[in-house]
């Protein structure tokens, strides 16, 4: 899995390019000598464990923050040089939905595409336009704070591309909504996508990180795999198993302490077994290791999936004694 694997790209087809950027909070080391590019017109999504240096990365990109090394250019500007001239070609939603609860849906997206630059003569037509784009024609006169997780989500969106921005920065979008909601959320940020903007999305979600265009995974601030998801499961062909064992319980300590085994994690009665390289020779080793403890199981190869990908990429990264467990927070 290769890191930085789009840095031959040209700069005319990169929304984003940082090199050994660095940031440092006295002796905490958050984002650690990143080098990133992200093309235009895809979504690009970051992925890793809580203080991996997401959100510091994003605030770095949107001018938010000085890093304390590297460069940053993002849409041609050096970055923060030019912070006060990128934020007009931007926009940036938080999970947190800056939202003014006091204020209707209408009188919210009013505010903000004057905010951001729209005459007032624009202004009226553009927010007709988002509320119809944004399923929130009939709640225009409700009170944002009234309004539910999905829809203040809907509605902290629109505001987001007011002024169609041609980069959207996405920091966990999705973490306070309903699986519905989330769904019917990334298939508007496909239709910007599809509209030629460029967006870079951190999640806590498996399956959203899934359907980006490409994917970051971060761990201690540090980028540990960068590629098309499709091709980063494909990187670990022959090193993901299905045990399943009448006592998994006991069959998952065994196999979780085997040298070379990186998770071993319980799915119901199976268990999915990680190795740390591939090697035809593991459904043998791992069913002698159960049976010299007097466990019976059946074995058998498995297709890798993106969580393999996550915690292949994340234990990588830390010292010895601390796995990461399949299902850990992102």
């Amino acid at each position: 899995m290769s890191a930085v694997a789009l840095n031959a790209e040209p700069d005319a087809v990169l929304a984003i390019r940082a090199t050994g950027l660095t940031k440092r909070f006295g002796a905490l080391t958050a984002v650690d000598n990143l080098d990133l590019a992200v093309p235009r017109g895809q979504v690009y999504g970051f992925l890793g464990p809580n203080g991996s240096g997401k959100s510091t990365t994003i605030r770095m990109l949107c001018g938010l923050l000085s890093p304390t090394s590297g460069t940053i250019e993002v849409l041609g500007l050096p970055i923060p040089e030019q912070a006060e001239a990128l934020r007009r070609r931007i926009g940036y939603m938080t999970q947190k939905f800056s939202l003014y609860e006091d204020l209707t849906v209408r009188e919210n997206l009013e505010f903000l595409a004057t905010v951001q630059g729209l005459s007032k003569a624009r202004v009226k037509n553009r927010v007709d336009e988002l509320v119809a784009q944004y399923a929130l024609a009939d709640r225009q006169k409700q009170l944002a704070g009234t309004l539910s997780g999905g829809q203040k989500q809907r509605l902290a969106l629109a505001g987001a591309v007011a002024h169609a921005p041609e980069l959207l920065f996405l920091d966990e979008p999705t973490s306070a909504v309903d699986p519905e909601s989330r769904r019917g959320f990334w298939e508007k940020l496909f239709d910007l996508a599809d509209a030629g903007a460029t967006l870079l999305v951190s999640t806590h979600y498996m399956d959203e990180a899934e359907r980006c265009h490409r994917l970051a995974i971060l761990d201690n601030g540090r980028l540990m795999a960068d590629g098309a998801p499709a091709a980063l499961m494909s990187a670990l062909a022959g090193r993901a198993f299905i045990v399943q064992a009448r006592q998994p319980r006991r069959a998952q300590a065994l196999l979780a302490a085997l040298p070379g085994v990186l998770s071993a994690a319980q799915i119901g009665n199976t268990l999915r077994v990680l190795a740390a390289t591939p090697d035809v020779a593991w459904p043998q080793r791992l069913d002698a290791a159960l049976q010299a403890a007097g466990l019976r199981a059946s074995i058998a190869p498995a297709a890798p999936n993106l969580e393999d990908v996550f915690v292949a990429a994340t234990r990588a990264g830390r010292p010895a004694g601390q796995p990461v467990q399949q299902g850990e927070p992102a």
